[in-house]
């Protein structure tokens, strides 16, 4: 593995475990055990990173989605995987990883904003389509608002005004909004079908 990629990944640990603003380019370095001078060597600063880590971790999850969206029987199939991937991504995350993102490394935010706009709510407007064509999801609702309603759903856990840390487990309310709009959009035979999934999760 090249230095570059244990960089990002020590980083994302890092990050991921105790939020960006307090995780310092000398924490990096004492984590791998290299010099400073050897980080900047790759990213000329702190912020180059954050942002590098960022598109690196979420072409990783792009990629992560595309394999649900190939092994995935059907649309309900699909979300029960990505809650998977939610408890993995979301277990033990410090809950100022977004706020720090925005309020301290702006460039890296956009990557973020575009992604959400653009991949995630493609990702979930496919879903909902699907969905409905294999008669899983109601008919009698807005595809283009309900998608927007997802992704606004999304975003708003990580606000601690909403969700203030100290109160909310992020994993918890994540799935949970999920499960709550995955029921929402349910027709009678998606509802049995997700019925029929909580039971083999419950049991795992």
């Amino acid at each position: 593995m090249e230095i570059k990629d244990k960089i990002l990944q020590a980083a994302f640990r890092l990050f991921m475990r105790n939020g960006i603003k307090s995780v310092s380019m000398d924490d990096i370095a004492l984590n791998l055990g290299v010099s400073k001078k050897t980080l900047y060597k790759w990213f000329e600063n702190k912020d180059q990173l954050v942002m590098a880590m960022l598109q690196d971790h979420l072409d990783k999850m792009v990629d992560d989605c595309g394999s649900f969206t190939m092994q995935a029987k059907n649309a309900i199939e699909e979300l029960f995987q990505m809650m998977q991937m939610i408890r993995q991504q979301l277990a033990g995350m410090h809950p100022s990883v977004f706020y720090d993102l925005q309020k301290y490394h702006q460039p890296a935010w956009q990557i973020w904003i575009t992604h959400k706009n653009k991949f995630i709510l493609q990702q979930i407007a496919r879903n909902l389509k699907d969905g409905v064509k294999q008669g899983l999801y109601r008919t009698d609702f807005d595809l283009d608002i309900m998608a927007r309603l997802r992704l606004a759903q999304i975003e708003d856990v990580f606000n601690p005004e909403i969700f203030p840390p100290d109160k909310f487990d992020l994993q918890k309310v994540q799935l949970a909004t999920l499960e709550h709009f995955m029921l929402g959009i349910a027709s009678l035979k998606g509802h049995k079908l997700i019925n029929a999934y909580k039971q083999v999760v419950e049991q795992d």
